[in-house]
């Protein structure tokens, strides 16, 4: 499926495959909460699962080729020891494939290996410097700094590797550079930062070190509405902008154009560096290499799934988290509460849709 809205045709997107299936353990997700891209198609999973079901709760890696995924190996467990985490929400991955995952419960970062193996862990509860409550997004810069969504504290913090804290900005509210409950960040190719703020209803640029660029959207269900605000107090009046419900995840890919995860609103957006909105991704899912295997194996499955007449509610994203685009040009979306991810291509030239 190739989508292009609102004249912008020169954005199309067509559907590719989808991945995963739900699984407690091993070929599978419970709840990927957030995904950082690796080296050589490989991809590295959080899943927060279920606190009835422990168990789910891991890092696994995939590799997501051209038409099919590729289970690894999983690391990581459910716990308050070193190498555990209770609440695990987001990850990142420095310049050797280190492995950083936040965990809202334990306030602190993990650091493991690119093969999983427990490295080191930072991070302690309060609000001073350095000092972390529900640490949610994180990214790292090329220059190895590393930023820290501290959530309930309103603010990104900026770390070291090592976790020696380096600097802050942000404050509670609803004002211009200000958060409640931010949620996910990224940064794009000049090293803006770009934050979900999700109680907010919004997205916040800044520069590098803090000084707030933009904000985008407003609180609401639709695909249009006309909140873009720059730096200086323009407007841009009618030119249409997604609005948001609770949204999680952003991504900026090398076109600048930026990429959120609308929770609430079960689909994500697209909008470009300006702000205009582009399409939105509502979902397409077909089986998954893995789920086909799944059912396959399995004579009643087969039964059950024949008699399926309407598989348009299989098709849906439910309650995304996290998406990315890869070096290919990839938009990786989790899709989160139905345990799987949806893959899309942004085409490198537009087709007929």
């Amino acid at each position: 499926m190739a989508s292009v809205f609102l004249g912008i045709n020169d954005r199309t997107f067509t559907y590719s495959f989808t991945a995963g299936r739900s699984e407690f353990q091993g070929t599978g997700f419970r709840n990927p909460m957030d995904f950082a891209l690796g080296p050589d198609d490989l991809v590295y999973i959080v899943n927060r699962s279920y606190e009835s079901r422990s168990d789910g709760t891991r890092i696994n890696i995939f590799r997501i080729g051209e038409d099919k995924e590729e289970y690894i190996t999983e690391f990581g467990s459910y716990g308050e020891k070193p190498g555990q985490f209770i609440w695990p929400i987001a990850i990142a991955l420095d310049k050797d494939t280190n492995v950083y995952v936040t965990d809202e419960w334990t306030h602190r970062i993990t650091v493991f290996n690119k093969d999983g193996e427990y490295q080191s862990h930072w991070g302690v509860y309060g609000s001073g410097d350095g000092e972390l409550d529900r640490p949610a997004g994180i990214t790292i810069g090329p220059d190895e700094t590393v930023y820290v969504v501290d959530s309930r504290n309103n603010r990104v913090q900026k770390f070291s590797l090592d976790g020696k804290f380096l600097g802050k900005f942000g404050t509670a509210g609803s004002g211009d550079g200000e958060f409640n409950l931010p949620w996910g960040i990224c940064l794009d190719k000049e090293g803006n930062i770009f934050v979900a703020d999700w109680r907010n209803d919004r997205v916040q640029s800044f520069t590098n070190d803090g000084k707030w660029l933009a904000s985008f959207g407003r609180p609401g269900t639709g695909g249009n509405c006309t909140i873009a605000k720059e730096e200086g107090g323009m407007r841009y009046v009618d030119v249409p902008v997604g609005e948001f419900n609770r949204p999680t995840g952003v991504c900026v890919d090398d076109d600048g154009d930026i990429y959120i995860a609308d929770w609430l609103n079960n689909r994500v957006q697209v909008l470009t560096a300006e702000g205009r909105f582009i399409t939105e991704f509502n979902g397409d899912a077909a089986l998954s290499s893995l789920g086909t295997d799944k059912i396959k194996s399995n004579p009643d499955m087969v039964r059950q799934r024949n008699g399926v007449r309407d598989f348009t509610p299989e098709k849906v994203l439910w309650a995304p988290c996290a998406v990315r685009v890869d070096h290919r040009g990839r938009v990786m979306i989790a899709d989160t509460t139905r345990h799987r991810f949806q893959i899309y291509q942004k085409n490198a030239e537009p087709v007929l849709v």
